[in-house]
């Protein structure tokens, strides 16, 4: 079930712009697909859907021209690399903390393909809307991260 509706996702968010979750769950129930808000949720991060601007409007895209498949069998690290450079982003230092500021509706994925890059500085992530706080383990741990995503986003 859970593949069948992540197929059809990617088709509707192909097809058409979806600006909201709330749209994505009508386009889905169209399609005979009943979802809840949370799992369209867990469903638009698990998929990395990012917001850009798209026909006049912001509305959700898959990062780069990926397709399903080859989404689905990149490494961790090569999708957080597609995803930040598909997404403006701004990183600022606090103590421990890297904060990530980006377009709304783009924070969740870029937490969750942090969390699953393995990267051994991270302690773990929060998201909002548009911004991101990711805990590191020390000073240095900041700035190599910090200095690794600019690299991963071709800046």
């Amino acid at each position: 079930m859970k593949e069948l509706r992540q197929r059809q996702i990617r088709e509707i968010v192909g097809s058409r712009p979806i600006r909201t979750q709330q749209e994505l769950a009508t386009a889905l129930r169209e399609r005979g697909v009943r979802a809840t808000q949370a799992t369209i949720s867990r469903d638009v991060a698990e998929l990395g859907l990012v917001k850009v601007g798209r026909l006049g409007a912001v509305a959700y895209a898959l990062p780069s021209s990926s397709s399903g498949q080859a989404e689905l069998e990149s490494t961790s690290e090569e999708r957080l690399a597609r995803l930040l450079r598909d997404v403006p982003l701004q990183l600022r230092e606090a103590g421990l903390l890297l904060v990530i500021k980006t377009i709304p509706g783009s924070a969740h994925a870029i937490a969750a393909a942090l969390d699953r890059s393995g990267w051994p500085e991270l302690v773990g992530s929060i998201a909002g809307d548009d911004t991101v706080f990711v805990a590191l383990r020390d000073r240095a741990s900041v700035q190599r991260v910090r200095q690794r995503m600019q690299r991963l986003a071709g800046g």
